[in-house]
């Protein structure tokens, strides 16, 4: 008998789909279309919460004007950016500059995303928009 031979079972399969429906992951297909992205694309919720979420209540305590719309704007310029600079590399490192949504502050913060290309439920390209560290 050998104790270290692993069988190949699948133990559990969480979709793409399902991350989408359950709220895991935010889709900003539309907003990257208008950038050039040919494959849709998505980002984590705490990727989405650190870079583009910004409430009413945010806007007020700030008072600054930004919204959603441009936020999400700059992220996927810059990702786009990214994605033509790394030349077919499936995993891409890549800066933006935003306002944090937390404290007080309203000088805008260097954070760092992750964009990765990869398949999809069914094998086709997709692109996942992360925070490094998130899987």
């Amino acid at each position: 008998m050998d104790f270290f031979a692993i069988e190949d079972h699948l133990v559990h399969c969480y979709t793409r789909g399902q991350a989408m429906a359950d709220g895991m992951l935010v889709d900003i297909s539309e907003a990257a279309v208008e950038a050039g992205f040919r494959a849709p694309v998505a980002m984590t919720r705490t990727a989405w919460a650190d870079c583009v979420e910004w409430s009413q209540a945010t806007a007020d305590r700030k008072a600054i004007l930004q919204d959603e719309e441009g936020r999400l704007w700059d992220v996927v310029y810059m990702a786009m950016l990214a994605a033509r600079r790394s030349e077919g590399m499936s995993r891409t490192v890549f800066d933006v500059y935003r306002v944090p949504v937390t404290g007080k502050g309203v000088k805008p913060r260097r954070t760092t995303l992750v964009m990765q290309i990869g398949p999809g439920d069914i094998g086709e390209p997709v692109i996942t928009i992360s925070l490094p560290g998130e899987d």
